[in-house]
């Protein structure tokens, strides 16, 4: 598959192309900020520790209730399944994967875990006109399906292309994504199942604050075998989820053009239409609707006449 035609590409395309053709009916209003909590908790990911078990993937599995993956968690072979050219991605069915990575120089291929970063200020939060999304004290960005419209915005706005739709359920699309435990662990002061399940410790709990600390720490006390950065410590805005690689983080499938700031920052005058129009949008389908089964009717009608 063509790099440039993803699902994001093709989201903003299609918003972007209604908000074109409705801009002069939209009066822009200045979006709305947030500014994540201070002490809210994360988790600091080793990568050089990782050692590709899956342990993780199947905890969440279980702990979220998903289905049963097509192969057992103990099958590796995954680690070899591309997907249209790239690594598998969290989607409807995992909440969480690990890909491997063959570094040049290295001995031994790095292993890299996937999931939803909770960003301290979370585009997906802020391009939400339903506000289907919260940002907890805790730190998590959880998920409201109750008030979801399926309009998408959040899947475009997400700088890591982590939000997925469940196309699956005709009668019961909605948002999958991790929502780091927030009902049956975080709230309890309990580590994600993930990182609990880990045996080689590759993931660290606690206040993203003393996260960082420790993240620095392991850097200057180990010099030369760490990249000199903490990912997601400035990157979207910060994350909850932040990382420590001895490797560059490109090399990992990491996207190094992300930018510092919050990714709202760049898309305020894009979302502040959005609202109108996804109020258009339906009144054009149901027109696109009554067309297309009018035609049916004539056409069916027609049939009758020539049989009698």
């Amino acid at each position: 598959m063509n790099k440039a035609f993803n699902r994001r590409g093709f989201l903003q395309g299609s918003l972007a192309g209604a908000a074109v053709a409705t801009v002069s009916l939209a009066k822009p209003t200045e979006a709305s900020t947030f500014e994540g909590y201070p002490d809210s908790i994360g988790v600091l990911v080793d990568l050089s520790r990782c050692i590709g078990c899956r342990s993780c993937e199947a905890a969440c599995n279980k702990e979220q209730n998903l289905p049963a993956p097509a192969l057992p968690f103990n099958d590796f072979s995954v680690f070899d399944e591309l997907l249209h050219g790239q690594k598998r991605r969290p989607d409807e069915t995992r909440y969480t994967v690990v890909n491997r990575y063959e570094i040049p120089g290295r001995e031994h291929p790095l292993f890299r875990k996937i999931q939803c970063n909770h960003c301290l200020e979370p585009a997906c939060l802020t391009s939400c006109f339903v506000n289907a999304y919260t940002k907890t004290p805790e730190g998590a960005v959880i998920y409201n399906a109750d008030v979801c419209v399926g309009c998408r915005t959040c899947m475009v706005a997400c700088p890591f292309y982590i939000p997925a739709f469940r196309y699956s359920s005709a009668f019961h699309p909605r948002i999958m994504k991790c929502i780091f435990c927030y009902d049956t662990r975080l709230t309890k002061g309990k580590p994600p199942a993930c990182v609990e399940s880990c045996p080689q410790e590759a993931m660290t709990f606690g206040r993203r604050t003393d996260l960082l600390e420790i993240g620095r720490q392991r850097i200057r006390e180990n010099a030369g075998t760490y990249v000199d950065h903490i990912y997601g410590e400035h990157e979207a805005g910060g994350t909850a989820w932040m990382y420590i690689s001895p490797a560059p983080f490109e090399q990992a499938g990491f996207d190094t053009t992300v930018p510092k700031e919050p990714i709202l920052n760049y898309v305020k005058d894009f979302l502040s239409i959005v609202p109108m129009v996804l109020t258009i949008w339906p009144a054009l389908f149901a027109g696109f609707h009554l067309l297309a089964t009018r035609k049916e009717k004539l056409e069916q009608q027609k049939k009758n006449e020539g049989e009698v």
